[in-house]
């Protein structure tokens, strides 16, 4: 249940109350409260009425399709700072449910929209960010029709690993709240081929487990060049490497 009650005058922010001119986008949630999820617990769901963009305080989000025989693909994970709902249609194109408990913020689409239109230089991070979420899905799709099951695990922990400590990842622990069937589905594998496929990277020591949820990254550059994208770790510690740094566009 939400913690937070959902006022009529937070529903109504007009852009003229989100003043002085923002720098970020995200600074436009600040004059809304901040609501409360429990794990589990949806924000919204494909087809509902897209009236409100979200942006994540804390926790952790999926975001998710159901397809016609029933399956459920997750399209991403999003992490605090991200934004959700960014949707040019009248209705959302995914749900979005909680995987952790979550803190986030919503902003009705009409003062959003206001916002873009007081303060022009808002706009180009708003397109920066709907292009950012087309070539993350196009990602998904090289991910999903190329590459191995190995190719795929190893992909994504490296994308967690970058999105959490950059481009030095060598003994950092990554944290996964997401279970093995949120991990299947979003890599198009079987949970028993995601299980086996990390105990076979334990095996080789390329990461090792730090409890339930957590693994070091042990072989960084073994790591990436499994990742199948023709990176080396040296070339891209001072530099972009060729794989997004994200789960999903922030």
């Amino acid at each position: 249940m939400l913690s937070v009650a959902y006022s009529a005058e937070a529903k109504h922010v007009t852009a003229a109350r989100l003043a002085p001119q923002p720098e970020r986008l995200e600074e436009l949630f600040c004059a809304v409260p901040r609501e409360s999820f429990e794990a589990g617990e949806g924000v919204f769901w494909e087809g509902d009425q897209a009236d409100h963009v979200f942006k994540v305080s804390e926790g952790v989000l999926r975001v998710f399709k159901i397809i016609a025989d029933g399956r459920r693909v997750i399209t991403g994970f999003l992490y605090a700072g991200d934004l959700v709902g960014l949707s040019l249609k009248d209705r959302y194109l995914y749900s979005a449910e909680a995987v952790t408990p979550v803190r986030l913020r919503r902003l009705a689409r009409k003062p959003f929209a206001e916002a873009l239109e007081k303060w022009p230089d808002l706009r180009p991070q708003f397109f920066a960010r709907v292009c950012d979420e087309m070539a993350t899905a196009q990602d998904q799709m090289v991910l999903l029709s190329r590459k191995s099951a190995e190719e795929r695990v190893a992909t994504f922990l490296m994308l967690l690993a970058r999105r959490l400590h950059g481009c030095h990842p060598i003994g950092r622990r990554i944290h996964l709240p997401m279970s093995r069937l949120d991990m299947a589905d979003y890599l198009g594998l079987t949970i028993e081929t995601v299980s086996r496929t990390i105990t076979k990277l334990v095996a080789r020591g390329v990461i090792s487990p730090e409890g339930r949820h957590d693994f070091a990254i042990c072989k960084p550059g073994k790591l990436l060049a499994l990742c199948g994208d023709g990176d080396s770790y040296e070339e891209t510690i001072d530099r972009e490497p060729k794989m997004r740094q994200a789960i999903w566009p922030h």
